[in-house]
């Protein structure tokens, strides 16, 4: 796998997207899809449900291949990439419904972040090498630094499944950040939250930015959407009909019929 830095010394976005086309079946779920990340922001998609945002996740990290466009990544293209690599570049995702193993503790389900740099294969770790060991232990300490990061330090040995939902969603992203992502897409976040475990995440993404993250955060929740976002880009049956700042989205005409709503 060559280099994935990008060949400019760092210029350009983190993440170019050109004219993305996914269709499943007879359903067009993203239609010419370009917009830019430049780093260091926080951008957030918006739509109705069916609007192609989350398809859009699925196709950027390697889920799904798109049918056409592209995906560029620190100034390479990306496609082809798989999942797990793309990860292991410094592009990272939650989900909306956590994929976390609930036979797991905390600090286990962080390390499943942790893995997808590991250098130790699986013969290695099976039998205790002392690499493997070093790597371990290692990737235990950064899982903690991770976890103790969303505030959840505390928590390492208990159960998942004791975590409420907030929580749990906490370790998602203690997860994804565990891979040293430099891109994070945080997919409907501060669905189901209580407004102080909202607030608890707005603080955490504002931190996340000012230690050199950029963040793409989907979601539904229209009032911590236009408190965070610098930037907002709207889809709409998959198609891109808006971008822009907060204050430009919520006065865009199209925006007002396409997802917001319109009186009569």
């Amino acid at each position: 796998m060559p280099s994935m830095n990008r060949s400019d010394g760092g210029e350009g976005p983190l993440l170019d997207v050109i004219g993305l086309t996914k269709s499943f079946g007879g359903i067009q779920a993203l239609s010419q899809v370009s917009f830019r990340i430049e780093g260091k922001e926080i951008v957030s998609i918006i739509g109705p449900n069916g609007a192609g945002k989350t398809t859009f996740i699925n196709v950027a990290t390697g889920i799904h291949s798109p049918d056409q466009g592209e995906v560029r990544f620190k100034g390479r293209s990306i496609a082809g990439v798989p999942a797990h690599i793309r990860a292991s570049l410094g592009m990272g995702r939650t989900f909306q419904l956590e994929e976390l193993f609930s036979s797991m503790t905390v600090l286990e389900n962080v390390l499943v972040g942790c893995h997808t740099r590991s250098h130790c294969g699986i013969f290695s770790t099976g039998l205790k090498l002392s690499r493997a060991r070093g790597e371990e232990t290692l990737m235990r300490e950064e899982a903690m630094r991770s976890l103790a990061m969303v505030g959840l330090g505390h928590r390492a040995s208990e159960s998942i499944s004791s975590l409420p939902l907030g929580e749990r969603k906490m370790v998602g992203i203690a997860r994804a950040l565990a891979m040293r992502v430099e891109l994070l897409m945080l997919d409907e976040p501060a669905g189901g939250l209580a407004v102080h475990e909202a607030d608890i995440l707005r603080r955490l993404i504002y931190e996340l930015v000012n230690r050199g993250l950029a963040i793409i955060l989907i979601e539904h929740n229209m009032p911590f959407v236009m408190s965070i976002s610098e930037r907002v880009i709207v889809f709409d049956y998959g198609r891109k009909i808006a971008e822009g700042s907060p204050q430009e989205v919520q006065s865009n005409p199209e925006v007002i019929r396409a997802y917001l709503g319109e009186e009569d």
